[in-house]
């Protein structure tokens, strides 16, 4: 294995996984990180993120990124950021990788209107449900239910975004399982995997939004690190056409920022004078994270990001039309719960909060087109927008 840094998580000194596994049932010679990612990427929740909206609904373009190619980039990107860290790369790509398994159909739309339909029992949290997929309702395993990962794998899932105060129902129940110390700091590598999904999402949705119709290169010159990137391509590249300078610009701009973030965690990490993982969740603060000015340039992006694309009117319209559906699919499951596939009528619970959350796990589960498709069998017939 590559040199590992002293405050890297390594395998051999994992605080193990909730089920005890012999050695002798493990297949090849691959350390605990590497067999928690093969377990991810086997994984039938992993594999339906193909069919799962990242910017845009259910697009009718092949080129448009999904939840999956998104979750291939953020690993991609973490992977680069934890091997030049001298961090696990393994365990870094395993909660890059995933880090969006418990998104519904329909990204944040989606989200909301589970929220909405279930908040009597608790409501609806994708990251708590990511938990909740891999500890519980993926089934491919004889002995348990769930994926069986490291600890350090559920705890940089449960925490990437930083110490969690409040936990929602499914957190708190997948903490009680296997106590993830939800109040500290989590790992370096799950840190790194919840910059990596900034700085991917950050960038390829300027070049998704720009590919559907949504953003002009008049209206991204607003953003000042773009404008700069974007004259420095065109000094480098001055015969080019606008779509090679667009990806010109958004290769650049992830360099940029990578770099950016090696630097200033490295500076963070000497100045905090940590020296083991302990230290880390004991630090009290991220310790990976941008400089001062790129954070300011990152922040000033996402705000234009927000406004001009995430809000904009078909954005807005899809959204609509994506809340109509789940709206519909759960009150069409709880007036009639047999309408749900055998494995899921047979087992729904006969009492609140539960049979409510049993009926969201199964929506959540399911794919864009699938849910489209099971609104038209059970709801009607529904009018998509442009580009839906």
């Amino acid at each position: 294995m590559r040199g590992l840094s002293p405050w890297a998580c390594d395998p051999a000194k994992t605080r193990g996984r909730l089920h005890p596994e012999e050695r002798a049932a493990m297949r090849g010679p691959r350390d605990e990180y590497q067999r928690d990612r093969d377990r991810v990427i086997h994984s039938i929740p992993f594999r339906r993120l193909r069919h799962k909206t990242q910017v845009f609904i259910a697009p009718d373009g092949d080129h448009f990124r999904v939840r999956l190619t998104h979750s291939l980039e953020v690993a991609q990107i973490g992977r680069t950021i934890a091997r030049a860290m001298g961090l696990n790369e393994d365990l870094t790509e395993a909660l890059c990788l995933a880090h969006d398994i418990g998104h519904p159909p329909f990204g944040h739309s989606g989200e909301e209107a589970l929220r909405a339909a279930t908040a009597h029992a608790g409501g609806f949290d994708h990251n708590a449900h990511t938990l909740r997929v891999l500890t519980r309702i993926e089934k491919p395993y004889p002995r348990f239910d769930g994926l069986n990962l490291t600890w350090e794998t559920l705890e940089g899932l449960a925490k990437h975004n930083g110490p969690v105060e409040h936990p929602s129902w499914a957190m708190a129940e997948a903490d009680a399982a296997f106590p993830l110390e939800l109040a500290s700091w989590p790992s370096l590598e799950a840190q790194v995997a919840a910059v990596a999904d900034d700085i991917a999402y950050d960038n390829h949705d300027i070049d998704d939004g720009v590919r559907a119709g949504l953003l002009t290169r008049e209206q991204i010159m607003e953003v000042p690190l773009v404008a700069r990137g974007w004259r420095t391509a065109q000094e480098r590249y001055p015969d080019i056409s606008e779509r090679r300078l667009l990806s010109e610009l958004v290769r650049s701009q992830i360099g940029l920022m990578v770099n950016d973030l090696i630097a200033e965690t490295r500076r963070r990490i000497r100045e905090s004078g940590i020296g083991s993982v302990d230290d880390v969740r004991a630090a009290g603060q991220p310790l990976v994270g941008f400089s001062h000015a790129m954070q300011a340039e990152e922040r000033a992006l996402k705000r234009f990001m927000y406004a001009e694309l995430y809000h904009h009117q078909r954005q807005l319209d899809a959204a609509g039309a994506a809340s109509t559906i789940v709206t519909g699919l759960f009150q069409a499951y709880a007036a009639d719960p047999a309408a749900m596939p055998e494995g899921w009528s047979e087992t729904l619970p006969a009492e609140d909060p539960e049979r409510t959350r049993h009926i969201a796990d199964f929506i959540a589960g399911m794919t864009d087109r699938y849910a489209i498709a099971r609104y038209r069998e059970l709801v009607g017939e529904i009018e998509l927008p442009e580009g839906f």
